[in-house]
């Protein structure tokens, strides 16, 4: 029975556990993969490449399907796709840990990707047509704090399933476990959640889908793979192309609304200034915590050369900071101070990047895990009270008929900011890393010299073997793949000093790979913080008199199946 929604649905708490579970399982797997990584290259003998890939899947094809996902439910209703997702989300978990050599597993991360598409847009739009007013704030308070901790979460639960290798299985436990909770998600969410569409049903738009998806897909392919192949001509193409495709994109979308049809994106909501340019500063936040999310876990495992499981848990922190900032902001600073928490946050934020970045060359190789308390949460509280929020605002400036429409938006947003960070960030690192190698030479060469010295080593033996040294450590930060060892590293069969001098250097080596990693990290933690700076520009840009309890009224009611 269809009916307009008159009174709040009973099961709604009950429904929103599920939704919650479901979007906490999905978002974990962005990040999820990060800490595997080592033991799925071993496994499966993976090239480097394919492990890019592996990890930029899933974003690509979220981003790519999330807008399509967000109208599939307003048209067809936003249970029946959300269970869909859910379904073929945990079918794809299960491809994923089954996967036999690398092109499989890179399928099923795209398949998983794409199902998280389908059913992460329903998430916010149930929340928007399940809960009355006076709910709808606490509600998004609590997904904005628990989604928002998934990333760092995800790299803690990493760590620790890899390092337990229950049942023998290894990385493959990082996929499997979304297959229990996604068929108890599944079955739950089947009797208590109420369906709803958009009472327009609109047209699907294949055409403006595939437009969308080729923008997308034309501006991160060449990103993730110039730096692998030395930036050829077609990389800039493909990227000029994309630039293209969006214009064009952007005309049909415009035509398709002219002429009284559905558009997949309906240009109407740009209208509003707050949704335009909150948006544009939310796409922007993420460039900067996709690339920090990415910089980090390299910096703890490659840098430091810390275990999956001690990465994971340090990153924990973090999490508990982002559900503190998420909470206090919606429920208690929002409602008062409006798009003054948000210009904090990403102050907040800001500030947490520089201490992280100063902490990191200050200790290098020694900086332990309790150490990074202090930034993980000052960053993780201002990451907090800038994506909660932000969500409440941006989803409180459209209509309820809109609100696929709109989550849609906003989730293309994050994954394509998170994916666009990813590229970008890695390019620069691995630049830094490259062309300041000379920096942990220079920091390790005297105690080098010093203990070769003690040892009687004459100095014209001792200039060989620091320019060996120093050419291995060149070689090394030159590399695409930092898990390949150039020739200049290994060791000539007639070196001198023996085992004792190769002791000596693989010392220095970790020594000087610590501090090019502390200085690389602090440096683009310098540009995430620029970043930042231009989010509080956007958000300065947001009218004063804009509350993140405001909300148009809707003339048309949702149509809910009960």
């Amino acid at each position: 029975m269809t009916s307009p929604t008159t009174t709040a649905d009973p099961r709604r708490w009950i429904a929103f556990a599920v939704v919650l579970a479901a979007g906490f399982m999905d978002l974990l797997d962005v990040t999820i993969v990060n800490v595997a990584v080592p033991s799925i290259q071993s496994d499966l003998r993976a090239e480097y490449s394919q492990i890019e890939w592996i990890i930029a899947a899933y974003v690509l094809a979220f981003a790519a399907v999330l807008i399509t996902g967000g109208r599939l439910g307003d048209i067809y209703g936003r249970k029946r796709v959300f269970l869909l997702g859910m379904a073929g989300f945990t079918l794809a978990s299960a491809a994923c840990g089954l996967a036999i050599d690398p092109d499989v597993l890179i399928a099923a991360r795209f398949a998983q990707g794409a199902m998280g598409g389908l059913m992460v847009p329903q998430i916010l739009a149930i929340i928007q047509t399940t809960f009355p007013k006076e709910e709808r704030a606490k509600a998004i308070a609590v997904y904005s704090g628990v989604g928002g901790s998934a990333s760092a979460v995800g790299l803690a639960l990493g760590g620790i399933l890899v390092q337990a290798d229950l049942f023998g299985l290894g990385w493959r436990t990082i996929f499997l476990v979304n297959i229990p909770v996604g068929i108890a998600a599944f079955v739950a969410a089947w009797f208590v959640m109420s369906d709803s569409k958009s009472p327009a049903a609109p047209r699907l738009d294949p055409v403006g889908m595939v437009l969308a998806m080729a923008a997308v897909l034309l501006l991160v392919f060449p990103l993730a793979e110039g730096r692998r192949l030395g930036w050829p001509a077609w990389t800039f193409a493909m990227m000029a192309a994309a630039a293209g495709v969006f214009v064009a994109f952007l005309f049909y979308e415009r035509s398709l609304t002219r002429a009284g049809r559905s558009p997949l994106v309906d240009l109407g909501l740009f209208r509003s200034r707050p949704f335009a340019v909150g948006l544009g500063s939310w796409l922007l936040f993420w460039i900067g915590m996709g690339g920090f999310f990415l910089v980090w876990t390299l910096f703890m495992q490659a840098g430091l050369g810390w275990t999956p499981m001690r990465a994971g848990l340090t990153a924990v922190f973090f999490a508990v900071g982002a559900g503190v900032g998420a909470g206090v902001s919606v429920g208690v600073l929002a409602a008062r101070f409006g798009r003054r928490v948000l210009i904090i946050g990403a102050l907040i934020n800001a500030a947490g990047f520089g201490i992280y970045g100063a902490m990191a060359v200050r200790y290098g190789s020694e900086f332990a895990s309790w150490q990074m308390v202090l930034p993980l949460i000052v960053t993780g509280a201002g990451f907090g009270m800038v994506v909660a929020p932000t969500i409440d605002l941006l989803l409180g400036q459209v209509p309820l008929r809109e609100a696929g429409s709109a989550s849609g938006l906003l989730n293309t947003g994050q994954q394509l900011g998170t994916a666009l960070g990813v590229a970008l960030v890695g390019v620069l690192f691995f630049t830094v890393l490259d062309h300041d190698s000379d920096r942990g030479v220079a920091a390790v060469t005297p105690q080098i010299r010093a203990e070769l010295a003690a040892d009687g080593v004459p100095v014209s033996v001792q200039d060989q073997i620091v320019a060996g040294f120093g050419a291995c450590v060149g070689d090394r930060s030159a590399q695409a793949d930092p898990t390949v060892v150039p020739d200049s590293c290994l060791p000539p069969t007639n070196s001198p000093g023996g085992e004792e001098v190769s002791r000596l250097l693989a010392d220095a080596g970790a020594e000087a790979n610590a501090v090019n990693f502390a200085e690389t990290f602090r440096y683009t933690l310098y540009y995430g913080m620029g970043i930042l700076l231009l989010v509080c520009l956007g958000f300065f840009a947001l009218p004063k008199e804009a509350k993140l309890e405001q909300r148009p009224l809707d003339p048309e009611p949702e149509i809910v199946t009960v």
